[in-house]
């Protein structure tokens, strides 16, 4: 029974702790994984153990890929319900031309965006015109609706063809960590401009991909973060003086400015020690949403358009530019040229483009631009790059003296009048800093954060400071009117803590909300969760009744933080509480409660193991009120016989304790309204139906290229000497021309065959022409196998004649020991008598510590060692039958194969003779290790004696004495002849080799795990 005081781990609580354990264990060897999710392109990196950051490849081995998923349309009816095709990346946007209503490209900005009256939706659809945006009926967001879907009546949420890109960058992932790895947790980034709708969205898009989302990282942090990691900054507790940087982040989408500060800080480490820690604080942030690549793209197709509707052709036809935007394949294909013209012209001064088919399958158009051109149709954007970095220094309180340089981020920043533009902006040109990689900074810095966040790495201590970049506040009612109470400011650290003080005695509901500004500059209050409270009402009657508390001294208080993974408000916990006054006791009472003696004699009963459990419970319960009230209740004293002792106690005192009970809360998300749960299961329905008939699809693609290959590989065997050898030439002719007719059904009705199809006819060819070469290998393989076989016989014969010649000297040495046993007992009758006279002297060296090696000629005999017993009849018996078995089953099956011909089936099988070999060279083995454990042994040498004195430690340490001789085993075939001996060692070592080689194979040893070293230094 445990002691009095000490509660058992009750066995619940220790199955699940084993849980945990193996959990953690589980979750540290898996990778994790740094999203930086562009407008254009999501580029991800990869920390694992083995892989401290190094960036996923495509499958066409990109370090980027294209923001893009398509649907290839089945060929099947429609009638049928098939899952197309899904095409991601580049390959995506190559069909955008042929199938404009099923290509998605740059889905990001339609994140959790209403389909009514919102800019953005109608900047998409001028961009994509065929594609079928629709509005959702249950949340009034965006929906897409497909052709290759004709059966399908939900439409395509922004979430869900999100989340199959980031499937699919997961899939690369999981694809180059390598086989048994797993990949769940991933930091991903997002602009600082993204709201609580927009980043709730993108959780959940990445939840339906199988990501959990670490942390939420905005983009100039995590190029900051990046650009520290190789770095140290001065430290401020030695005087030193913080860096202030600007990234200026210019992607596809928009561009953004983050001001950032860099500091080294000494803090308290393990112990009384101390460290250096690197520290990235965001002080302020700017952004532009309509200023990116795609603004840039936009101006390039508008002039496209402008030109072509000029050309003689189109005015001939009286078409007008208002038809051409409207047209979904040549807005496609005047999209997808003009990224590549902006890139051209950040290198070049000029360039062009052609175009075949453009509108009409006859017309044909040749575009020209310059540099000069393209940046005065760009002017209105120039003048918008400065914005970003105003913006950001008014809300860092900052000027443009206080940086030290602005770090250049995005694809965009290439553009020469936007460089030009900083460098107008900035002063100087040695400010602007392109030191660090302006394609890949970003993705580097969220994947060591995922790294920092993740148990599985070790890596550099740098703390980072993100904002929310939108102030916070609540609001609720109270006696009939509005109230409000700000929170956070757009600078607020994330993960900061807040408290605040209401005077609502009853259940109440508030409400949490951030501003954030429309797109004409109004600053609006949008919802981001409802608070209701539950046991408020019931907690305030708790410390009236108990405690006799007073509305008045009553005091509520809610905490509020900004989350750390997605910086938004967020209730942590909420108390009532009140002061009340306590009467403490006295010294002996206490020390009384102290060791479980109470006052009254009545309450005191013996324990016994039933009562233990009950301690327990009650243990469990006192606790868990304890946690509500902070005070348990105090008990008085009604003993007559401990009023007695009132003399010796000290008298009680009254004091003012604080009695707190927690507030239960629950917290529902507001705003746009989220995806309920039926919704939701339908939406993993069907992604999971995809990834099924994906699977489906490259299993059947797998079966078509063998079957392909399979026809090639037929011309050659019909050419190889081997083959023709091994089969007749009826069988060549036949063979010939189900090749002939499987080649030209791929290429006619089995392009579109199914899986079950192919199969059939692979396995159709292969009965054909897998005996043939099979009989091949097997004439290949024969005569290497009878030989090793001949080998082994030989071995065997050996050993017979070993055995042959160990028995005749066997009942040779038997006849020798009769005879020197009875001459050795004479002598020992004889030397009994003297050893009898002798034991009266005194012995003179009795102190002294025996000899452990001599001999002494009056206790021991001189009796020669015993040699090793000889093998029985019946080993030499069986060990012939084997052998002749054998040979006899070897002569009938050659016999018989020398009956047949090549092309006929043959009746020995290489994998036979193998076989046979390895039966006789275990026969042989397991006689020579039998015959090695029976060796004899010398006897132990007799116990050392104890004794004092000098001469028995020397002795003790080792005397001169000559060590045992050891037996030889070549004592074993001493009498055998040189060439048989040598021929038998042959035999032993080339056993010996095969069954060292078989254990080399067998690599680690069962019952031993390979260790991994988890913690990766990056």
């Amino acid at each position: 029974m445990p002691p009095h005081g000490r509660r058992r781990l009750s066995s619940l609580t220790f199955v699940f702790s084993l849980f945990l354990l193996f959990a953690s264990t589980a979750s540290a060897a898996s990778a994790v994984l740094g999203i930086d999710l562009g407008t254009e392109y999501i580029k991800s990196a990869l920390v694992k153990p083995g892989i401290p950051l190094e960036i996923v490849l495509t499958k066409d081995s990109k370090r980027k890929e294209t923001a893009a998923v398509a649907f290839k349309p089945s060929k099947s009816s429609s009638a049928e319900k098939v899952f197309p095709e899904r095409i991601y990346g580049g390959d995506a946007l190559a069909l955008s031309a042929r199938f404009p209503r099923d290509v998605y490209p740059n889905l990001k900005p339609l994140l959790a965006q209403q389909y009514q009256k919102n800019e953005l939706v109608s900047t998409y659809q001028t961009r994509f015109p065929e594609l079928g945006m629709l509005e959702s009926k249950s949340r009034g967001s965006i929906g897409f609706s497909s052709t290759s879907f004709p059966w399908m009546e939900d439409p395509f949420s922004v979430e869900e063809l999100l989340a199959m890109e980031l499937k699919n960058i997961r899939a690369n992932a999981v694809a180059m960590a390598g086989k048994g790895s797993t990949i769940k947790d991933a930091v991903i980034t997002i602009p600082p401009f993204y709201t609580a709708e927009e980043k709730r969205a993108l959780v959940m898009a990445a939840d339906l991909a199988g990501l959990r989302v670490l942390s939420l990282i905005s983009d100039g942090l995590a190029v900051g973060l990046n650009y520290a990691t190789s770095r140290t900054f001065p430290t401020v507790n030695e005087g030193g003086k913080p860096e202030i940087h600007l990234v200026y982040d210019m992607g596809a989408g928009s561009a953004s400015a983050t001001i950032l500060k860099f500091q080294g800080k000494t803090v308290k480490d393990v112990g009384k020690f101390n460290k250096t820690v690197q520290e990235v604080q965001i002080l302020g942030s700017g952004w532009d949403k309509s200023l990116g690549g795609d603004a840039l793209n936009q101006i390039i197709v508008d002039d496209m358009v402008t030109k072509f509707a000029n050309t003689d052709r189109m005015k001939s036809l009286g078409a007008e530019a208002r038809q051409f935007t409207q047209h979904g394949r040549t807005m496609a294909k005047l999209w997808k040229e003009s990224e590549r013209i902006r890139q051209v012209l950040s290198a070049n001064t000029e360039t062009q483009a052609s175009f075949e088919g453009l509108y009409l399958d006859d017309v044909n158009f040749k575009y020209r631009i310059t540099r000069t051109q393209f940046e005065k149709l760009s002017s209105r954007y120039a003048a918008k790059v400065k914005a970003p970095i105003t913006l950001a220094l008014e809300s860092a309180k900052l000027s443009l003296s206080d940086l030290e340089s602005v770090i250049l981020h995005g694809g965009a920043v290439r553009t020469p009048f936007v460089q030009k533009e900083l460098e107008a902006v900035v002063g100087s040109p040695e400010k602007i800093r392109t030191n660090v990689n302006s394609d890949e900074a970003a993705v580097f810095g969220a994947a060591f954060k995922a790294a920092t966040l993740s148990p599985s790495f070790r890596v550099k201590d740098i703390r980072t400071g993100d904002t929310p970049g939108y102030a916070s506040g609540a609001t609720w009612t109270s006696d009939g009117k509005d109230r409000q109470q700000k929170l956070f400011t757009p600078t607020s650290v994330i993960g900061a803590e807040k408290q605040v003080a209401f005077k609502l005695l009853k259940d109440f509901t508030f409400s949490l909300y951030q501003q954030s500004p429309r797109p004409s500059g109004e600053i609006v209050d949008n919802p981001v969760c409802q608070v209701q409270t539950k046991n408020l009402t019931a907690s305030v009657k708790q410390l009236e009744d108990d405690f006799g508390c007073v509305a008045a001294d009553i005091s509520i208080k809610f905490a509020f933080r900004l989350s750390p993974s997605d910086g938004l408000p967020e209730v942590v916990r909420g108390s009532v509480s009140c002061e009340a006054m306590e009467k403490k006791s006295g010294v002996v009472d206490g020390m009384k409660d102290l060791f479980g003696f109470g006052s009254k004699k009545g309450d005191q009963k013996p324990l016994g193991e039933d009562a233990e459990e009950d301690i327990e419970a009650s243990s469990l319960h006192i606790e868990s009120e304890t946690a509500t009230t902070s005070s348990p209740k105090e008990s008085a004293s009604t003993d007559p016989a401990a009023s007695e002792k009132k003399s010796d106690e000290k008298p009680k005192e009254a004091k003012k304790k604080t009695q707190t009970i927690y507030i239960d809360f629950a917290s529902e998300p507001a705003g746009l309204p989220q995806l309920n749960s039926v919704t939701l299961e339908r939406v993993r329905e069907r992604l999971d139906a995809f990834d099924a008939s994906d699977r489906s699809r490259l299993r059947r693609e797998e079966t078509l290229n063998t079957l392909e290959g399979f026809t090639y590989k037929a011309r050659d065997l019909l050419e190889d000497d081997g083959f023709i050898a091994a089969s007749t030439e009826t069988l060549r002719t036949e063979i010939e021309q189900k090749f002939r007719d499987a080649s030209e059904w791929l290429y006619g009705d089995g392009a579109d065959a199914s899986r079950e199809s192919l199969k059939e006819r692979l396995d159709g060819l292969r009965g054909l022409v897998d005996p043939v070469q099979k009989r091949k290998d097997e004439t290949a393989k024969r005569p290497q196998a009878i030989k090793s076989l001949q080998d082994a016989l030989d071995q065997v014969k050996v050993m017979a004649d070993v055995i042959k010649q160990q028995q005749e000297g066997q009942s040779i040495a038997d006849e020798q020991a009769s005879s020197s046993a009875s001459s050795a007992s004479l002598s020992a009758d004889s030397s009994t008598s003297a050893a009898e006279s002798s034991t009266t002297s005194v012995d003179d060296f009795a102190d002294l510590d025996d000899d452990m090696y001599s001999t002494s000629s009056t206790t021991t005999s001189t009796a020669p060692i015993p040699t090793a017993p000889a093998y029985s009849l019946a080993d030499l018996t069986s060990l012939i039958s084997t052998r002749d078995d054998v040979q006899s089953w070897l002569d009938s099956k050659l016999a018989a194969q020398e009956k047949l011909s090549p092309s006929d089936d043959p009746v020995i099988a290489a994998s036979e003779l193998e076989a046979k070999s390895k039966e006789l060279n275990k026969v042989v083995m397991d006689l020579l290790q039998r015959q090695m454990k029976k060796l004899p042994k010398m006897p132990p040498p007799p116990p050392k004696k104890e004794k004092a004195g000098k001469k028995g430690a020397k002795a003790g340490k080792g005397g001169k004495g000559k060590a045992p001789k050891s037996l030889d085993i070549d004592e074993l075939f001493k009498d055998m002849p040189a060439s048989e001996r040598e021929e038998i060692e042959r035999a032993m070592k080339k056993i010996k080799t095969g069954e060292a080689s078989k254990e080399e194979d067998t690599g680690t040893p069962e019952g031993e795990e390979k260790k991994t070293v988890v913690h990766e230094e990056l």
